[in-house]
């Protein structure tokens, strides 16, 4: 157990375990409570795997813990923002759906090809959940309807990309960058099988 109870994966599941607080301010109506808790917790998506490596702390267990922190947090994003904002994701609901349904298909394709489900951390999913950090802050100062379209969009890329990584590869580490770099892995190989 202790093997597990590092620093970095202490501030992911910290993730978690204060989300409920964000809800709490967003029910009673405080958005200044709301707005730096959410701040606050949105970073620690970034330290974690940041002390992770730093720490050489780098673990399966914290992997796992990281992606489903991030489901935690980033689907709850979405509650928030429909809450909060709700004008500016109504023009967006139809793309909302499309970026669910493709999220779903991509756990239930992963299921299939790998035995569970698995959620890739691609630099195309970790640029979307810095964009939904950056779209939840600047919403309570601006009008971000075309920036919600943005970032649904580059969920759905990011998932699709996903998909088609289990697809052709199966198995692969979740922190994988890009399919692109699974292609060049494979015709490295295959160039050097040939000499």
């Amino acid at each position: 157990m202790k093997k597990y109870l590092t620093i970095p994966n202490v501030v992911t599941i910290s993730r978690a375990v204060f989300l409920p607080f964000l809800y709490v301010f967003m029910y009673l109506g405080m958005p200044m409570f709301f707005l730096v808790s959410y701040i606050v917790l949105g970073s620690t998506d970034f330290f974690d795997g940041k002390l992770a490596r730093w720490l050489r702390q780098v673990t399966p267990i914290g992997k796992v813990l990281d992606s489903i922190c991030d489901l935690l947090f980033y689907l709850s994003s979405i509650w928030f923002f429909y809450y909060l904002f709700s004008d500016f994701l109504q023009p967006n609901m139809p793309l909302l759906w499309v970026l669910l349904s493709t999220l779903a298909l991509s756990f239930v394709v992963s299921f299939i090809r790998i035995k569970k489900p698995m959620m890739m951390h691609t630099r195309i999913l970790r640029l979307s959940a810095v964009l939904v950090y950056f779209l939840i802050i600047s919403s309570f100062f601006f009008n971000t309807t075309y920036f919600v379209t943005v970032v649904i969009m580059a969920y759905i890329i990011g998932f699709l990309e996903s998909i088609l990584i289990f697809i052709k590869f199966g198995h692969v580490d979740p922190d994988t960058t890009s399919i692109f770099a699974l292609l060049k892995r494979d015709n490295y190989y295959e160039e050097n099988d040939t000499l």
